[in-house]
């Protein structure tokens, strides 16, 4: 393949793009509205678009030109990180809510791994809520490290930054205020995680555990 100017393009894209999940089932949440979840269901489809997006176009520009680095092609490396995570950590989120079958507290291997990390449920509780509760604008993530096996609270900036090399996300809270807005003020924040913890999915948040052999 070729571009405009002769320059061999650097085929990224995949063949087939990404298709947008739903979630049909998730609605009647506690605190967090069906409207609010419509909205943030058409932000996440715009991640996959773009990611498409970038990819078609990436699949189409030159690496080089003239001897350096295009700039097109520098720009959309740069950005697709950012649409990357934003598919997949609303995927993460969106599969982390459920308003049915709700327990509690986490099955027996989470809450375990999460009590030898943190010394006990409740202290690992309030340390993701504080965390979330931070100013400014991000993701709250559980991640486990999956050489050790333990688990640890992380603020990730915009979608890209901060992210662990290796480790596996075990729970993803949104706290971008799209996530809460149309529900709470500004100022409720609190409000919103006391929700977000009220219609956790804490199954699937256990399946995602990687198990020490």
């Amino acid at each position: 393949m070729t571009t405009k100017n002769g320059n061999s393009a650097l085929a990224t894209a995949p063949k087939a793009g990404y298709q947008a999940r739903e979630w049909p089932s998730l609605h009647g949440l506690q605190g967090i509205s069906d409207h609010t979840l419509e909205v943030h269901f058409e932000l996440y489809k715009g991640y996959v678009k773009h990611v498409n997006l970038f990819n078609e176009e990436l699949a189409e520009t030159s690496p080089t030109k003239d001897g350096e680095t295009d700039l097109r092609f520098s720009e959309l490396k740069r950005r697709l990180g950012f649409e990357y995570n934003g598919m997949r950590l609303h995927e993460l989120y969106f599969d982390n809510l459920t308003s049915h079958g709700k327990t509690d507290a986490p099955p027996g291997p989470l809450r375990d791994v999460i009590e030898k990390s943190y010394g006990g449920y409740e202290r690992w509780k309030r340390d993701f809520a504080a965390l979330g509760g931070m100013r400014g604008v991000g993701w709250a993530i559980v991640y486990q490290d999956p050489v050790n096996g333990r688990i640890s609270n992380h603020w990730i900036e915009l979608h890209e930054d901060g992210n662990l090399a290796g480790f596996a996300p075990i729970i993803a809270m949104d706290v971008w205020e799209h996530a809460y807005l149309l529900d709470f003020k500004p100022s409720e924040r609190g409000k919103y995680i006391e929700a977000f913890f009220a219609n956790m999915n804490w199954e699937a948040c256990a399946a995602r555990l990687v198990m020490k052999k």
